[in-house]
């Protein structure tokens, strides 16, 4: 018996890295998968079905409203429901800012914000009928992926990271308006070697350097996938709204904004008295994350 048997579950960005060992790891426990993918789903198809089990190529576009509406129309058609949805297409353009135009920009954006949007109100749609209609769905789940360039920056990324934290955002929103449907919504930020981090050498080299000296493929995007199973499981019923850091063997949970220090009074502020006031919050407040999610040294 598996975590997913009988379960209808579609992958965005499923034809490679991280998306590809979700699809696998979704079929060894027992679901029905729609691999999607711009690029050739063609292995990962193979591979299920190699193992026994069930899955279907789509090669439609999630930024593109009508064949995002065509790809869950496919898992509903092909296997006669939708139980989960994993958001995980995306791309790089990096670049400094500066150098940054607004191509670079706009693709982004598309690909992991409309591309995370269109597939998913297709999904809800198809789930509010059924809860309209009497026949609600078994244990609907939506796992997005977030990065942790979105919660905690990175140099070079300003379009990808914030697209990222706009994805953690959407996640924390949804997971409160779905919650009567009975659908939850969570994210990973996840961290492994794949075709988009192949060109960043200092990370390469430190994953690569942690399995030389332990023998775990740290960086294997295979790691990445229990955690976003689990969540899109029937157990995980409990837990919705939540951003969870995955590398490796570390799973963590990634706590969002909160309030900080603040002061208040029944007058509108002059700005000079606020040269000794913002400051000392400043001061009193918690440093902004480094890349690692820990607090910047030196802040």
């Amino acid at each position: 018996m598996g975590l997913h048997d009988d379960r209808i579950v579609i992958v965005t960005g499923a034809g490679q890295g991280i998306g590809r060992e979700h699809a696998l790891e979704f079929a060894r426990q027992g679901a029905k998968v729609v691999v999607n993918d711009l690029g050739s789903t063609d292995d990962t198809v193979a591979e299920i079905k190699a193992m026994g089990g069930e899955a279907v190529a789509s090669n439609d576009d999630v930024s593109d409203w009508d064949a995002a509406g065509r790809l869950v129309a496919s898992a509903v058609d092909t296997f006669g429901d939708l139980h989960v949805l994993v958001n995980n297409a995306g791309i790089l353009r990096d670049k400094m800012f500066v150098n940054m135009d607004v191509g670079m920009w706009d693709d982004v954006m598309r690909v992991h914000l409309r591309g995370t949007f269109c597939p998913t109100r297709h999904a809800v749609d198809y789930w509010r009928s059924k809860h309209k209609a009497g026949e609600p769905v078994s244990h609907p789940r939506i796992v997005n992926t977030s990065s942790p360039s979105g919660l905690y920056g990175n140099v070079g990324q300003s379009n990808y990271g914030a697209a990222k934290a706009a994805i953690a955002a959407f996640t924390v929103i949804l997971a409160d308006e779905l919650s009567r449907l009975g659908v939850t919504v969570n994210a990973i930020a996840p961290s492994a070697l794949t075709q988009m981090t192949a060109g960043l050498d200092a990370y390469v080299a430190k994953l690569e350097e942690i399995k030389e000296k332990t023998g775990f493929d740290y960086g294997s995007p295979a790691n990445i996938a229990p955690p976003v199973v689990w969540l899109a499981s029937p157990e995980a019923s409990q837990i919705t709204g939540r951003v969870f850091n995955v590398k490796g063997g570390r799973i963590g949970v990634a706590e969002t904004w909160v309030a900080g220090p603040s002061e208040e009074k029944y007058a509108k502020w002059d700005p000079a008295e606020l040269g000794e006031v913002i400051p000392r919050l400043v001061a009193e407040a918690r440093p902004n994350s480094d890349g690692s999610g820990q607090p910047r040294q030196g802040a």
